[in-house]
Formats: structure tokens, sequence, C-alpha cells
């Protein structure tokens, strides 16, 4: 295994891939090498760490959630991505929280992976929609667009009613048709 390891944190991308495969072979006991990877002060190793430990049935998602606040925004956008093969309720604060990174893809990957979630991501969802920025009220109504949630229906009117973004009016929009409520809102 350690020809492996050092064949993932050689700096040589092809390399590294092709070793993540073979790493895998040896299930459940190439977890605690990679995770001593991810404690790594090269932000390199560590996103490579957090890349194998993605494509590994055997990872937690307790193992991922302390790298979507790593201080490189590659490794967190790794975590967020991770976390959609890995979705677990534990990391829904955590990954609410992530679709406010100052980095757009980690936003949209944390989102991605709220909506790997599903049902039991939507009151943090709701919660965000009434206190967060207009750019993570967007991200928040497309993750619940996305889950396809009753209990977002009143945020969602709400988004139509008033005078949202563009972009909250759409996903709003989206969220409504993807409930089967596509129809003609009126304000009486």
């Amino acid at each position: 295994m350690e020809h492996l390891l050092a064949d993932l944190t050689s700096g040589d991308d092809k390399r590294a891939e092709q070793a993540i495969p073979a790493l895998m072979k040896f299930g459940e006991a190439a977890i605690p090498p990679l995770l001593d990877l991810t404690r790594s002060t090269d932000a390199d190793i560590r996103w490579w760490g957090v890349r194998a430990l993605a494509a590994s049935p055997h990872t937690r998602t307790s193992d991922l959630l302390p790298h979507l606040s790593d201080s490189t925004l590659e490794v967190r956008a790794a975590a967020a991505l991770a976390l959609c093969s890995h979705p677990g309720e534990e990391a829904i604060p955590a990954l609410i929280r992530a679709i406010a990174d100052e980095d757009p893809l980690t936003a949209g990957l944390a989102g991605n992976a709220l909506v790997k979630i599903g049902s039991p991501a939507v009151p943090g969802l709701l919660e965000v929609m009434s206190e967060a920025s207009a750019s993570v009220r967007i991200l928040a109504l497309r993750t619940l667009s996305e889950i396809r949630d009753h209990r977002a229906i009143p945020v969602m009117m709400k988004c139509l009613n008033e005078n949202e973004s563009a972009l909250q009016q759409y996903w709003a929009q989206q969220g409504l048709e993807r409930l089967g409520l596509d129809m003609v809102y009126i304000k009486p």
C-alpha cells in the first residue's frame, strides 16, 4: 500500500488517479492512511486524500466533514463533492454553512450533497431562506427545488409573489413545477 500512497501524493495527477482503484482494493484498511493524508500541511496532499476517500465505500460521512472548512478552497470543494457520494444527515449543518462558501463551486457542490440527503435537509434550508444573503438564498432555493419537499411550498410562493430576484423566482417556479403545482399564481 505504501507505493500506492506514494503514487497518490507524487504530484503526478495521472499516477495519482491510477493509484485510487488499487487503493480501494485494500478496503477498510485504506481508510486510516488516507485520513492521515487529509491532515497534511500540504493542500495538494490533503486534496488527494479527500479525493481517494470519496472513492471508497468504507468512508464515513464524518471522515469528510472537517474538510468542508479547510483553508484551501480546492479541498473544500473536494469534500463537498465527496459528500455527494457519502451523504449523511450528520452533514446537514456543515453543508448548510458550506452553501455560503466564498467559492461558488464549493457552495454548489454542498447544495448537491444536500439534495442527496433529501428531506431531512429541508428545515435547515428553510431557515437559510429567512436569514441569508440573496446569493445563498438562490442556492438554497435551487436545492429545495431539487429535493421536492412540500414543506418548501410557502417559501417558493413567497418568492414568486414578492419582488425577489429573477433567479429566486426561477427556482421557486421550478420547485413548484417539480411538485406538480405548475399553474398560474395570482395574488388576490
